[in-house]
């Protein structure tokens, strides 16, 4: 005889557990408890099996129903209903898995141990930050459900704000986190592909730098001066004369260092083009580097947080440095070193343009030309460190400045 929600509910629990038989296998197991758990008995392959289908009153007589006729035309078409809902189970739980969040770290985690085209430490640290708002949208969600429309929400909440160049930035870094999903077989395409267009195009603007002499020795002088913390000073001082990137001197540590040599050996991965770069340091630079050690060293950021020594400087430090100073963001900023050493080298006309490419570690396409550049150059590289920073302390005491065209011949 069927089951009615009358019996179901006037069902009281016994001593031991006891069944009240539906119709085609379907039945309710009561227990001492109280419990009233829906089964359904079957048979699959000349053996008996059981389904749970869950408790009354959450699933309904009608919900139950429901379910065993499911479980039946699986049976019909050969599956195994209790197999089929462990798969369900798997399924749901991958699913779980699988947020935005989830599947971005592990790409992060990829970029950053990718061989020759693995992330350099700044720039692993300015994507895993962009991640960090992306997700806070769109992290939790499970990477299959996720629209165009949930994505350029996120984007745009950061591109209203102006900050135009990082909106684009996180949609490149989305599309690249999709695009790992695809080919890991989580999704079936790229969402973003199409939302570039809907982002403001961000102004290019240039790094401000001084290429003027005369003003360079005044700026030397300015730094010098510079009253506020102590390390930020000595970076200030120290990163003309060796005109790295500024996540290369930010993220320095002394053990990359032969002062007695004069070297500075900075692994592939803290650099722009993931390739080892040698630094040969002049007789100043040493000079700087050994009042730094004194307070410092021996080990750890050669230019530590002010904070905590176990993190580098604040990437805003020295920028901030040079605004304290009143230089304006458009008139000179960290990486501005960069630009101010290969103007004044090349004009100079004193060394090799190869030989200052190498220096400011600029890649080169050419495989086999780049290998030849890394070992010719290097004793030209070594004289033309001490030739700039003695070029330095001579703008640095004001010193006369001729026009190119008159200096005397090298």
């Amino acid at each position: 005889m069927a089951l009615t929600d009358t019996a179901i509910r006037n069902a009281k629990p016994r001593e031991k557990d006891y069944k009240l038989a539906d119709s085609g296998g379907l039945y309710l197991l009561i227990t001492p408890s109280g419990g009233k758990l829906w089964r359904l008995k079957f048979r699959m392959e000349g053996r008996e099996k059981k389904l749970s289908i869950g408790s009354y009153p959450q699933i309904s007589l009608s919900a139950a129903r429901k379910r065993r006729d499911e479980a039946r035309e699986l049976m019909a078409a050969g599956k195994d209903p209790a197999r089929e809902k462990q798969r369900d189970k798997i399924r749901s739980r991958l699913q779980a898995e699988n947020t935005f969040a989830g599947i971005a770290a592990e790409y992060c985690e990829k970029r950053k141990r990718d061989g020759q085209n693995a992330w350099a430490l700044t720039t692993a640290v300015r994507n895993e930050n962009l991640i960090g708002l992306l997700n806070k949208s769109i992290g939790r969600m499970p990477i299959g459900e996720i629209e165009p429309a949930d994505v350029l929400s996120a984007l745009q909440k950061v591109d209203g704000k102006g900050n135009h160049e990082s909106a684009r930035r996180m949609q490149q870094l989305a599309s690249a986190v999709f695009r790992y999903a695809v080919a890991t077989a989580r999704i079936r395409s790229d969402p973003t592909r199409d939302l570039r267009s809907a982002l403001t195009a961000p102004k290019v603007t240039h790094y401000g730098a001084i290429t003027d002499a005369a003003r360079v020795g005044q700026l030397l002088r300015a730094i010098d001066g510079y009253e506020g913390q102590g390390i930020t000073r000595f970076a200030l001082q120290f990163a003309p004369h060796v005109f790295v990137r500024p996540g290369e001197l930010r993220h320095a540590e002394w053990s990359e260092f032969d002062l007695d040599a004069g070297t500075w050996t900075i692994p592939a991965g803290k650099m722009k083009m993931r390739k080892v770069h040698h630094v040969p340091l002049s007789r100043q630079a040493v000079g700087l580097l050994r009042e730094i050690h004194a307070i410092t060293g021996p080990s750890g950021y050669v230019f530590p947080s002010i904070r905590t020594r176990l993190r580098p400087m604040s990437e805003n430090t020295l920028n901030a440095g040079l605004r304290r100073l009143g230089y304006a963001s458009d008139e000179m900023t960290a990486h501005g070193f960069r630009a101010m050493a290969s103007t004044l080298l090349n004009e100079s006309g004193k060394w090799s343009p190869d030989a200052i490419e190498r220096a400011l570690a600029h890649g080169d396409s050419d495989k086999v030309r780049a290998a030849y550049h890394r070992g010719a150059h290097w004793n030209e590289r070594v004289a033309m460190a001490q030739w700039w920073s003695d070029h330095l302390d001579s703008l640095r005491k004001g010193a006369d400045i001729l026009p190119i065209a008159n200096r005397p011949a090298a």
